[in-house]
Order: C-alpha cells, then sequence, then structure tokens
C-alpha cells in the first residue's frame, strides 16, 4: 500500500540532492518545478524507478508532492503523513506544509515571484490538475511542460522499469469474459457520439482484459496504456516482451510503448479521456479530447456474483490465518518480541494457507506510539518491543486468486488503560453503525460517513483518514471511484466492495483502528417498509474475532451489543473449523459472549 517508514531521511537525499535540481532547472530556463507521487499511469503506487519524491525527500509515503522553487522548497503532505514527513524530510531544506488546508496555487502565489515560469513533468500530472493550479496562479507564473523531467536527467542510479510478465486471469473468477467487457465499455462510447477512449491506468485495463502482472509491489497488474475504439476494438501499448505466454484474442492489437503518442496523434473525431487520471501529455497529443470517466470504472467497482463468491471465500481462508496469528500474538511475553515479528508471523500463517500470492500491502504493526502514525510501516531502524500496557494495531491484506483482502484489529497488549477502552468502544460503535445500515439506494459514501464518527465527534473527537475505500478482485487494495469518505459523491451500488475503518490516534500515545470488508447489496425487506423505496445495505466479508478486553459493554447499546454477539458467533462458525486446535481453544474464549 505504501513505501517504508523510517525515523530520518537517508543521508544522501535532502540539500545535496536539492542543489542539483536547482542547477538543473535553471539550465532548462524555469525557476522552479513541481515533484509529485505520481508515475505516468496516475495510480496510487509507484515503481521504484518512478518514485522521484522519495529520492529528492525521503518521504515515502503513498500521497504528497513537493514544490522546488530557487529559495524555499516544499513538501506537501495531509493528516495521516505529518508525523511521518517530520520524522522522514530534512526540514532545513523542505518546509513542510500542512495540505490541503494549504492549497499549492496559494503557496506558489505567496512564494514564487511575479511571472516565474514553473515547470512540470506532464506525463506526471492529470489533466485536471493543471487546469485547477493555472487558474490558480493566473496573472501570477506560468505552468511550463517540460519534454525532459529535470530529475531524471540527474538521478544516476535510478532503477530500470519493472519486466513482470503478464498472464490470463481466470474467466471463472472474473464472471465475464474479455471481450463482453470491451464491448459494454465501448457501448458507452457510441452512445456519446465519441470514436475512442483513453485507458491509462493499468488496473483498468487489467480488469478488461482478463489479465493480470507483477509490474507494481504489492498489486498483481502488467503496466501499460490502451486505446478502446467504438468498435470495440482495442490498441494496447506495452513491453510486447510481457506478453510472450498471454493470448489477448481477437480484437486486441498490441504495440510498443513508443508508439502510443503517434497513435493519439492520429485519432480522428472526438476521443474520451478521464481529466480525474489521465495525465497531461494525454490530452496534449489529441487533436479532440473530450472529457468524461473511465468507462470501466463502474463495471470493475460493481463485482460479478463469480467475483463476489470469490471474495468471500478469500476472506475465509484469510480469515483463519488472522485467527491463527492473533492466537500467537496472545501467547507471546510483552515486551519479548517486536513489530517486525508480528509482520513475519501474519504473513507467515497467510503463507500456511497454500494460497497466498502476495501481501495485498506492506503490513502496518505500530505498538505504542508507532499505532498513532496512521500508514506507519516499520522497519530494522524503527523497530520496537511490543510491551505491556500498550496497543498493538495490525492493518495488512492478502492477495489470493479469488479475492483481496484488509484488515485491522487493535490488540491489547497486557491490561488496557480505561481511555484505551472508551476510545476503542467509540470507534467500535462507528464500524457496527456502517455495518447494520440501511439506505436509500443513490446515496453515496458521503452520505455514510457521519455514522462512524458519531461516537467520536459526541467526544470532541475524530480521524483525519476517509471511513472506507474500494477494494479489488485481485487488483489494487485500494480502488474507486466508490468510497465512504466526506469527499464521495458517487452512490454506492450492488457489488461494490468497500472497506469500513474508522479509527482514533492520540499522538504519541497510541493508535486505535478496527476495519472489516464489505459488499453493498439489496437490503433484505422488512415488516413496515416502503414497498416503492429501493434500500442498500452491506454484507461483512470479513470474519475475525475484535478484542474484547477493549470492549467497555456499558457504553453499547442493546443493537451493538446484540450484533457483536452475532458477528462472533458466525466467526466461530465459519472460521472455527478452520484453525489448528490451539486457534480453535483461543476462538473460542476470545468470542465468547458479552
Amino acid at each position: 500500500m505504501f513505501q517504508n517508514f523510517e525515523v530520518k531521511a537517508r543521508p544522501e537525499q535532502g540539500p545535496p540532492r536539492l542543489a542539483a535540481l536547482r542547477t538543473a532547472l535553471k539550465a532548462a530556463g524555469v525557476g522552479g518545478f513541481l515533484v509529485p507521487r505520481a508515475d505516468a499511469y496516475q495510480g496510487e503506487y509507484v515503481a521504484p524507478c518512478d518514485s522521484r519524491l522519495e529520492w529528492l525527500t525521503g518521504f515515502t509515503g503513498s500521497a504528497g508532492f513537493a514544490a522546488v522553487l530557487p529559495k524555499i522548497a516544499g513538501v506537501f503532505v495531509d493528516g495521516r503523513y505529518r508525523l511521518q514527513a517530520r520524522a522522514q524530510v530534512d526540514t532545513d531544506a523542505f518546509a513542510q506544509v500542512d495540505w490541503p488546508e494549504v492549497r499549492l496555487g496559494d503557496w506558489l502565489r505567496d512564494h514564487a515571484r511575479d511571472g516565474a515560469r514553473i515547470g512540470f513533468d506532464p506525463w506526471l500530472h492529470t489533466v485536471e490538475e493543471i487546469a485547477q493550479l493555472r487558474k490558480a496562479l493566473a496573472g501570477h507564473a506560468d505552468l511550463v511542460p517540460l519534454t525532459e523531467n529535470p530529475i531524471d536527467e540527474i538521478w544516476d542510479d535510478r532503477p530500470a522499469p519493472p519486466q513482470s510478465a503478464a498472464f490470463a486471469y481466470p474467466e471463472e473468477l472474473a464472471g465475464r469474459s474479455a471481450s463482453e467487457k470491451r464491448e459494454s465499455c465501448a457501448a458507452s462510447l457510441t452512445q456519446t457520439g465519441e470514436t475512442a477512449v483513453i485507458l491509462t491506468q493499468p488496473d483498468a485495463i487489467c480488469w478488461l482484459l482478463n489479465i493480470r502482472g507483477a509490474d507494481l509491489p504489492r498489486i498483481p497488474v502488467v503496466q501499460a496504456m490502451a486505446v478502446l475504439h467504438g468498435s470495440g476494438q482495442l490498441d494496447l501499448f506495452a513491453d510486447p516482451n510481457k506478453f510472450e505466454e498471454v493470448n489477448l484474442g481477437p480484437g486486441v492489437q498490441l504495440y510498443p510503448p513508443h508508439a502510443f503518442i503517434p497513435a493519439l496523434n492520429a485519432l480522428d473525431g472526438g476521443v474520451r479521456i478521464d481529466p480525474k487520471t489521465a495525465p497531461q501529455a494525454v490530452s496534449d497529443a489529441l487533436a479532440k479530447p473530450i472529457h468524461g470517466p473511465d468507462p470501466c470504472a463502474l463495471p470493475r467497482a460493481c463485482k460479478t456474483h463469480s467475483e463476489i463468491e470469490g471474495a468471500r471465500a478469500a476472506h475465509l481462508r484469510d480469515g483463519a490465518a488472522v485467527c491463527e496469528f492473533l492466537a500467537w500474538v496472545d501467547e507471546q511475553t510483552p515486551g519479548a518480541f517486536t513489530e517486525i515479528d508480528v509482520v513475519r508471523a501474519l504473513e507467515g500463517f497467510r503463507r500456511e494457507t497454500g494460497a497466498l500470492r502476495d501481501i495485498s500491502f506492506e503490513t502496518i504493526a505500530g505498538a505504542g506510539p508507532h499505532g498513532a502514525i496512521v500508514h506507519y510501516r516499520v522497519t530494522e531502524e524503527t523497530d520496537r518491543a511490543v510491551n505491556a500496557g500498550e496497543l498493538l494495531l495490525v492493518d495488512s491484506g492478502g492477495q489470493y486468486l479469488d479475492g483481496t483482502t484488509d484488515i485491522t484489529r487493535t490488540i491489547a497488549i497486557g491490561r488496557p488503560t480505561h481511555e484505551m477502552q472508551v476510545a476503542y468502544t467509540r470507534v467500535l460503535q462507528g464500524m457496527i453503525a456502517i455495518s447494520r445500515a440501511r439506505w436509500p439506494e443513490g446515496l453515496s459514501g458521503r452520505d455514510l460517513d457521519p455514522l462512524a464518527r458519531i461516537h467520536l465527534w459526541m467526544a470532541g473527537q475524530d480521524y483525519d483518514h476517509g471511513t472506507g475505500h474500494g477494494v479489488g478482485a485481485y487488483l489494487s487494495v485500494h480502488e474507486g471511484p466508490q468510497r465512504i469518505s466526506r469527499a464521495s459523491e458517487v452512490p454506492l451500488r450492488p457489488g461494490m466492495i468497500v472497506s469500513n475503518e474508522p479509527g482514533y490516534y492520540r499522538e504519541g500515545a497510541f493508535g486505535i483502528r478496527i476495519e472489516n470488508l464489505v459488499v453493498v447489496e439489496p437490503a433484505p425487506v422488512i415488516d413496515g417498509a416502503d414497498s416503492k423505496r429501493r434500500m442498500l445495505s452491506f454484507e461483512t466479508l470479513t470474519w475475525a474475532p475484535l478484542d474484547r478486553r477493549l470492549i467497555l459493554s456499558d457504553l453499547l447499546s442493546r443493537a451493538e451489543i446484540a450484533w457483536i454477539d452475532s458477528y462472533h458467533e458466525q466467526v466461530r462458525g465459519k472460521i472455527g473449523p478452520s484453525l489448528g486446535k490451539r486457534a480453535q481453544l483461543w476462538l473460542n474464549e476470545a468470542s465468547a459472549p458479552l
């Protein structure tokens, strides 16, 4: 999911590289440069060869960017990463900027001189991003696309691009053939009079063609771009060597990457691009770009019956591994095991299933104050013992051929404090509220998000991340367009899988997060319901016990207690038979009724 978190920046990062970049910018005739954590595919994950922000600043978080001017450079991070950025980035060289509270356009207006030329790599910024920034800088500074990225010119030991082989994804797991998907997505183009759509995100292309790969850490994708024509014909642009073992079938033509821009130049008529994901360079290459949504996004998000069945099976398998792990944690002597021991043990139990293809992101295992760093990643430098009286936050997942999992459990090590129990119970109430929700069809994740926060809000508390993200089917653990978030306006639809993960973080002390995955389904009919009003609800996919030692029953309603007891009863029934005897005994005690 995210790169490793380290205590401090590497010594070669910061001033020397920053000075070299400023020299390169002067030679290029620009007075500034934008450094996003992005590649040409505009996904959340980047290969080592595209980790320019990390190379320059030392910051390894999955969201953020830098702006470099002659006299000042800023690293922009949101609330999830501020502790991490302070630890990783040389603050003498880079000012930390609280984003999105401080907008890039406003910062550049404050720090760049009038008439400044700010360079950017048009492959690394979306069409929407550049349009908004140009509007913000109008009359003050100009954005200048550069044909060569100046960081690439000074990055002497830059890694080579990934070269993993693509492989076919079984149609019985996908639930639809690749040709059916192409025809369906192409039909949406003819309805709007567009001749083609440009696809620039590898997970969308892999979904569309029923293929997978290993070009990115923890995500089974092959990097490629494509042109889907209104006829259903698809032109795929990727390294041909990656496809030697894959039969793409009729209607798909493979071309090398260098043929992509000439192909865009030759397209006639209106061509759709998604301005939220397409790089500016793609728009610049088209004669008549038309803005519209990626036609793969919603069909991919609304899982087929086969994909949902696969997700159920993957979560049962994964839940058994997590239960074995939780039993292992309770057997350890506090202070005698570390965060790295936790990561290795959990991955080991998943591998013992015999079905794990990979973990779905780098495991978060934060003990004590490390748990308050939302996307903490343990390294040899940051590793610490898991001590008595602390909370251990473990956020992890697995990639199985039939599904992608993501689960968080917060575990009491020894005797928890009353403060920990109160905070945990409030977070749990939010998770239960989402799990039990029924809502009218047409509402989005924004409408449900307050349900997860209301108990925290009543105590003057909150958390600085969304409540849930979409999840793919043996694809990205973060998949749009659906979310449970204040920023989400996409209506929730049957088949969409989302995470349900409220949290609470006390800086320097502890972190709490509880996460299950859920899938949207038509709500069961209940007595007295309006028969004309279609309602939706969630089916829980994740099965592993909650830590009863952290639950204060006195704070819970009867309905919340009943939900917990029912959930634990189902965990015993679904997971118990798959466990070893030791873990079965542990589970029976850990999931006893409140």
